[in-house]
């Protein structure tokens, strides 16, 4: 790892969680914990809880959990690293690193978003001094757009010529070379360099923190392409980022709309008039990354699409997209515009509250998946029930699942799910939610780890258990990681969870932290140690049965066993 352990560890001792939630997602303390309604997914009853004492958060809901870290990853779709930095800013510290080439994967990262913004801020100062700004403005003014929401999303002028953003850079071969890597530049086969975006006006592309990773130029006159944008790069990857959403979290902290779109114009006109919470999917179909964005930043995602065919096809990808990671409550909606028109166009005819109206019938999901496949498949009931369940099972959320084939069930009025499944003679297990979380004691392993691993302070001082150490039994060695871990070392749950990130076990880890074990706060001591007990003897057990079984035994072998013998009388 480039990072040291022992700076995360620090730094996950040094953060809040509950602090850092809650200038995201507002808390209200209740008992000892703090909770709210779910920034994972849509609730009206809070089931999102944030522990202050185990610096941890968990959503009954959804299953959602993690420490300060995995938070920042989830909500603010951060890499690791990108949250590590997100932290130790906030504290005011600097990330140390390790020798290796993640660092200097690192150090280019931090330059490439340098440079990008350098190129921001020279396309903008080109959109107020170049001598071909009259045309620019011209275009502006012909599409509405007022200087403030110009201002607001960035947007600049990169002008005609090979050379305008590289003759910044001729005397740094370095800098050239990382806006080569930064897609900025074009290299030919001859090995000299131009500029990619030409004659063209600029729109900045910023990730959730607002740093500049890469632009969408449109051309100005009628040529091709019309849109041209920035290819993949070490710090921009289309299908991760959506072009708005940085400047729509900053109007609409938290939006109870979102609306996506196609072009970084339709999302720029529709601020104009008003319409201030779209985003674009940046040409391509927008991708379950960008779902999941989405649905953690509004309570209703509407898909907007031209109503022609090749817009009713994207809308249809747009659904299988989506269908895996719905959960309960996420509530995704397609509008399709009257044909010829695209947002931009729309807008300006029929202006915002007019515009807006036609949400009113938008198509849900599920109206959207059955309608089709009716049409789809007209006379063939039997058809149409086998393909709506093959999409359904998609569906990753039972509980969703289920709501969805009763939805079925109600359209090709069938009594209920069971009926719907027999006019196809198919068997589908029914399912079951699990969403509340698990419960009851389990196994005494499983309960040592998991008090453990939610109260660490269960195994400061605890001696070496030898006998435990040579029990053959699943999941031993990882008890055992976690006693050697907190013998001499006082940890909080976050700090174990992230000592344990990397390793096989982690998702366990991070399901027991939050398992409803069912032990009382002032029996946590003696349960812990009954469990260690339990699997003394489970291992005396299992040498005596070794050492009965064999024929002949060793002189020690023969003591061992009379110890084990007078033990296990002892216990009864």
């Amino acid at each position: 790892m480039a990072i040291p352990r022992d700076f995360i560890n620090e730094l996950i001792a040094r953060t809040d969680i509950v602090e850092l939630i809650d200038r995201r997602v507002p808390l209200k303390k209740a008992g000892k914990n703090h909770s709210a309604c779910c920034p994972f997914h849509s609730e009206k009853s809070p089931s999102f809880t944030v522990s202050r004492d185990k610096q941890f958060y968990h959503c009954f809901g959804c299953g959602a959990h993690g420490n300060a870290i995995d938070f920042l990853m989830e909500y603010d779709r951060l890499e690791f690293v990108d949250a590590i930095e997100e932290l130790a800013g906030q504290l005011g510290l600097e990330v140390p690193r390790e020798q290796g080439s993640k660092r200097r994967d690192n150090d280019l990262s931090r330059d490439l978003f340098q440079l990008m913004e350098e190129a921001a801020n020279f396309y903008r100062q080109q959109l107020r001094s170049h001598a071909d700004r009259k045309k620019v403005e011209d275009y502006l003014a012909k599409r509405d757009l007022s200087t403030e929401i110009v201002g607001k999303f960035g947007i600049g002028f990169a002008p005609d010529g090979w050379d305008g953003l590289l003759s910044r850079y001729r005397n740094s071969q370095d800098a050239q070379d990382k806006l080569l890597t930064g897609g900025m530049l074009i290299a030919k086969d001859s090995g000299s360099r131009y500029d990619r975006f030409r004659d063209r006006l600029m729109f900045p592309i910023r990730d959730r923190r607002g740093r500049v990773v890469g632009f969408g130029g449109r051309v100005l006159g009628e040529g091709t392409p019309k849109y041209l944008n920035s290819p993949e790069t070490p710090i921009f990857h289309k299908g991760n980022e959506l072009y708005g959403l940085y400047e729509l979290k900053q109007t609409h902290r938290d939006p109870q709309r979102v609306l996506i779109v196609e072009g970084y114009m339709d999302v720029v006109a529709l601020a104009q008039f008003g319409v201030d919470y779209a985003v674009a999917s940046l040409g391509t179909s927008t991708t379950s990354d960008q779902f999941l964005l989405l649905l953690r930043n509004a309570k209703e995602v509407i898909c907007c699409y031209d109503g022609d065919k090749a817009g009713y096809a994207a809308a249809w990808r747009a659904l299988e997209t989506a269908l895996p990671i719905l959960k309960p409550g996420n509530v995704v909606r397609f509008l399709f515009l009257p044909e010829g028109e695209d947002p931009d166009s729309l807008v300006r005819k029929i202006g915002k509250e007019r515009f807006e109206s036609q949400f009113d019938s938008c198509s849900t999901i599920e109206e959207f998946l059955f309608d089709n496949l009716a049409k789809l498949h007209k006379n063939n009931e039997s058809a149409l029930i086998k393909d709506a369940i093959s999409h359904v099972e998609k569906v990753q959320d039972s509980v969703l699942q289920d709501i969805l084939l009763k939805n079925l069930a109600y359209r090709l009025k069938k009594n209920n799910v069971i009926e719907l499944r027999r006019a196809i003679d198919i068997k589908i297990a029914t399912p079951v939610s699990d969403h509340k979380g698990l419960k009851g004691r389990g196994t005494p392993l499983r309960l040592a780890v998991a008090l453990l691993v939610q109260h660490p302070s269960l195994g400061v001082g605890l001696p070496p258990q030898p006998a435990i150490q040579h029990l053959q039994m699943s999941g031993i060695n990882l008890l055992l990681e976690l006693l050697d871990l907190t013998r001499e070392h006082t940890f909080n749950t976050a700090q174990i969870l992230e000592h344990f990130r990397e390793h096989a076990q982690w998702p366990a880890l991070k399901k027991l932290a939050q398992w409803e074990h069912q032990v009382a706060d002032e029996n946590l001591q003696q349960e812990f140690r009954k469990a260690l007990i339990w699997l003394t003897n489970q291992y005396i057990e299992q040498r005596y049965q070794e050492l009965s079984l064999k024929q002949t035994h060793t002189k020690e072998e023969r003591v061992q066993l009379q110890k084990l013998i007078s033990v296990m009388k002892s216990q009864g």
